[in-house]
């Protein structure tokens, strides 16, 4: 990626949210700024309410010509006319996702702090790897990716890569110029306006 150009927005929905009132809040951040994916990323097992806020979300995202990807629910993306997967365990079932999905669809893989297991993954056919946390949250077990992994593959790697996890107005400022992606969750869904939040984000891209 050229040294100029900004970082792609990629948002994570909130693992739990109400589906009478988040779909028209995406709508309105996805008509204030531009972004390349959304990643369904629901906690809940429940396959009615995933089913349910999967097509909620797609009406929203594909009037607006953005993809949107699932975390982890591979057979619901063909039934959803969803565009593709997003895998959180390192690059193990990327392959098998790739043969289920085809070519078309976005096989995407989160692999934690380990550039080794983003290799793998880009290797086994995933077209984008994701690496977090790269800020501290309290949720996690204090591991951090160093910014070392987003300087060399930025650098090395043209597979493009997204940065996850935590981020803050400072980070987002000092990843500009490495990642191709910068992904958003509650980061923006904790603030009052999530538009406005967003836009404080993209204004630290300078």
């Amino acid at each position: 990626m050229a040294e100029t150009e900004q970082p792609q927005i990629y948002l994570i929905t909130p693992p739990e949210f109400e589906l009478s009132v988040f779909p028209d809040t995406l709508a309105r951040v996805l008509d204030s700024h531009p972004v390349a994916c959304v990643r369904l990323a629901l906690a809940s097992r429940d396959e009615d309410r995933i089913a349910r806020a999967a097509d909620a979300c797609r009406e929203v995202t594909h009037a607006r010509d953005v993809a949107l990807v699932i975390e982890s629910h591979l057979m619901l993306v063909e039934r959803h006319g969803l565009d593709g997967v997003h895998l959180p365990d390192a690059g193990r079932s990327v392959r098998a996702a790739r043969k289920e999905l085809g070519e078309d669809a976005i096989v995407g893989c989160f692999c934690g702090t380990s550039r080794h297991d983003g290799m793998n993954a880009g290797e086994a056919g995933a077209d984008y790897i994701s690496f977090g946390p790269v800020g501290a949250s309290p949720l996690d077990d204090g591991a951090r990716v160093d910014m070392d992994v987003f300087d060399w593959w930025s650098k090395v790697i043209e597979l493009p890569v997204v940065a996850e996890g935590a981020l803050d107005l400072a980070l987002v400022a000092q990843l500009t110029p490495m990642a191709d992606f910068l992904a958003f969750g509650e980061e923006i869904w904790r603030e009052e306006d999530p538009v406005a939040a967003l836009g404080r984000f993209i204004a630290a891209m300078g």
